[in-house]
C-alpha cells in the first residue's frame, strides 16, 4: 500500500483501533501527511517533546542570535489586499495571512530546537524545527478540548491588557475563530460549549515579551473515538485558527494572497498514547530551504485590519522562545 494522505489517515485509524501509540504530522492543506510508531520513530531523526513524550537528544542549550530580512512592506501590503478586498466583498470574515521571512544565524536547526522553550516541539529532520505554543485538539477521558490563540500585543506598551482586550479589531478576530472552532468541534463532538473566554497568556522570547489570548472549548466524544483517529481529524482539519472563516472559500483566498507554500507550516502534529489524543498547530516555524533559513508567520486579517499594525505583528512573532 502507498503511503498517499488517504492511507496515512487509515493507518490512524487502524492503530487508533488497536490502541498502538503512534506520531502524526499533517501538512496545511492536508495533501501530505507523515504516521510513525513509536518503534519505527526509533529509526528517523525525529525529535519531539510534548506534554507526555519527550525523545529529544540530550544538548546544551545555547544562545541564539536570528538577523531577519521581512519582505518590503509595498510587497506585504499587495497580498493583504487580496485578502481585505474578499473581505469587503463578503467572500470571508476572517482570513490568516502569512509569509515566509529569510533569517540568518550561526546556529543549526538542532541548535535551535534544543534552545527554545515551548508547549509542543518538534525536529523533523534537517527539514524543519517547530516551537508552538498552541493546542489544537487534545481528547483526554473522552473529552475534547480547544484554545484557539487569536490576538498578541508587545507586553511591554502601557497598559499592555486593557490595549489587548478592548481592540475592537482583535475581539472580532477572537469571536470568529471561537464560533468557527466551536462549530468545528460540534461536527465529531456532543455538548459542545466554551469554557473559558479570551483569556490572556505571557510568552517571554528572546527579543520581546508578548502577550496572547486564548480561549477554551470543549466537547464530549462519542465512545469508540480512537476507532475512527484519522477521519475525525480529516473533518476538522485545516485547523481554523489558522485558516478562517468560512473555511473553503478562505482557503482559496490564502492562496491567492500568499507568496509562499506553508507546506507543513499551520499543519498539525499528533500524538495518541494508545488512549488519549494531543495535538498542535504547527506555528512558530522554521524552515530549511534551498536557499537558507525562512521563518514563516503571520496573523489574523479582518474588515478592519490595518495594513501596517498586521504587517509589525507578522514580524513581531519572529522569535525564539526563551521562557
Amino acid at each position: 500500500m502507498q503511503d498517499t494522505t488517504e492511507n496515512i489517515f487509515i493507518k490512524m485509524n487502524t492503530l487508533g483501533a488497536k490502541g498502538e501509540a503512534f506520531f502524526a504530522f499533517i501538512n496545511f492543506d492536508a495533501s501530505e501527511a507523515k504516521v510513525y510508531t513509536l518503534q519505527e520513530l526509533e529509526n528517523e531523526n525525529i525529535e519531539i517533546v510534548f506534554p507526555n513524550f519527550n525523545n529529544a537528544k540530550k544538548v546544551d542549550a545555547t544562545k541564539i542570535e536570528l538577523q531577519s530580512t521581512p519582505m518590503a512592506f509595498g510587497v506585504y501590503k499587495n497580498g493583504f489586499e487580496i485578502v481585505l478586498k474578499n473581505l469587503q466583498f463578503g467572500n470571508s470574515f476572517l482570513c490568516n495571512y502569512t509569509c515566509s521571512t529569510p533569517i540568518a544565524t550561526k546556529a543549526k536547526l538542532q541548535d535551535i530546537f534544543t534552545t527554545a522553550k515551548a508547549k509542543y516541539k518538534i525536529l523533523f529532520k534537517n527539514n524543519w524545527v517547530c516551537f508552538s505554543p498552541e493546542t489544537f485538539v487534545q481528547i483526554q477521558n473522552n473529552i475534547i478540548s480547544t484554545y484557539p490563540m487569536k490576538g498578541t500585543i508587545d507586553a511591554s506598551l502601557p497598559d499592555a491588557e486593557n490595549v489587548l482586550l478592548q481592540n475592537e479589531k482583535e475581539k472580532a478576530e477572537h469571536y470568529t475563530i471561537v464560533d468557527l472552532l466551536r462549530n468545528d468541534l460540534s461536527i465529531i463532538a456532543k455538548k459542545v460549549s466554551v469554557k473559558n473566554f479570551r483569556y490572556l497568556e505571557k510568552i517571554e522570547t528572546d527579543t520581546k515579551n508578548l502577550l496572547q489570548a486564548s480561549s477554551h472549548i470543549q466537547g464530549e466524544m462519542e465512545i469508540g473515538w480512537q476507532n475512527n483517529i484519522g477521519t475525525l481529524l480529516q473533518k476538522i482539519l485545516p485547523a481554523g485558527s489558522i485558516s478562517g472563516a468560512p473555511k473553503t472559500k478562505t482557503i482559496e483566498i490564502i492562496k491567492q494572497a500568499e507568496m509562499h507554500a506553508r507546506g507543513f507550516y499551520t499543519g498539525i502534529a499528533v500524538y495518541f498514547d494508545g488512549e488519549n489524543l494531543d495535538s498542535c498547530v504547527l506555528i512558530r516555524f522554521i524552515e530549511n530551504t534551498k536557499n537558507g533559513f525562512v521563518y514563516k508567520s503571520g496573523g489574523g486579517i479582518t474588515h478592519n485590519s490595518n495594513a501596517m499594525a498586521e504587517y509589525n505583528e507578522m514580524i513581531d512573532k519572529i522569535y525564539i522562545p526563551t521562557a
